[in-house]
């Protein structure tokens, strides 16, 4: 049986972690080709290794999402290995707690350079080859805290409330032009990213206090929303924000 996103190409930028390995493992049942990337280029490259022994075909390598220059060295990879690029899936990210008087610039900077900045040089690099296959998809990962406030986190929502709208003028841009381009906005996921936070706190965490399921999603929660944006069940869907947060922003 032909799996959904049989013949597509997709990288996937942060595979290694949550929602990036959740969404690249699915991928790669329903029969896409992979890039998987990662700031870690061994882990990436290990992750690649893992998924072609268990029967897919993917790529790993390291990924500063910061720069220019490797995505122009990522984006040459794709067109060398596989000759086409039809899914971007904009995943890594990181954060920084404090709000906006506790917040330094260096931090702030460093935020704002992968969430945001990254998405931006992630979408310029991949255009030519995503427009080039004309049914190409972008998915940038966004965020509950980039449609609501929580009085902390100040870069982190700010970066993420950025990758909604940039991602909203991007669909317009390339709305006639062979590419759709949304947002996946997840709440409270079991991610590296804050499993010390979970840990520490528990079901008591106000996040899932305030989230009405009472619990933390799982990256394997997400790779299904992702899944349905990259194929072309999809199609007719762009410039929009899927919510998966377990009701958080329902009240």
């Amino acid at each position: 049986m032909m799996g959904r996103l049989a013949g597509k190409t997709a990288l996937i930028t942060g595979a290694t972690g949550g929602i990036g390995r959740a969404t690249a493992e699915l991928f790669a049942r329903e029969g896409a080709r992979l890039v998987v990337t990662d700031a870690a280029a061994d882990a990436a490259a290990q992750f690649a290794a893992r998924l072609e022994n268990d029967g897919a075909e993917a790529v790993g390598t390291g990924l500063d999402v910061t720069s220019a220059q490797r995505w122009s060295e990522v984006m040459a990879l794709v067109e060398r290995r596989f000759g086409r690029l039809d899914v971007l899936v904009n995943v890594a990210g990181i954060v920084d707690w404090p709000g906006v008087e506790d917040t330094d610039q260096q931090g702030w900077d460093r935020v704002i350079a992968v969430n945001q900045t990254g998405t931006w040089l992630g979408m310029k690099a991949a255009m030519p080859l995503l427009r080039a296959g004309g049914n190409g998809s972008v998915i940038n990962t966004s965020s509950v805290l980039g449609l609501i406030g929580s009085g902390a986190a100040v870069a982190y929502q700010a970066s993420k409330g950025a990758v909604r709208l940039l991602t909203k003028t991007a669909a317009v841009e390339y709305a006639t032009r062979g590419v759709r381009v949304n947002s996946v906005h997840p709440g409270v996921i079991a991610t590296p990213m804050i499993q010390e936070i979970l840990d520490e706190e528990g079901d008591q965490q106000p996040d899932i206090l305030r989230t009405p399921m009472r619990r933390a999603g799982r990256p394997e929660e997400i790779a299904p929303m992702m899944l349905f944006l990259a194929g072309d069940e999809s199609s007719f869907i762009t410039g929009a924000e899927f919510v998966v947060d377990g009701g958080l922003t329902a009240h």
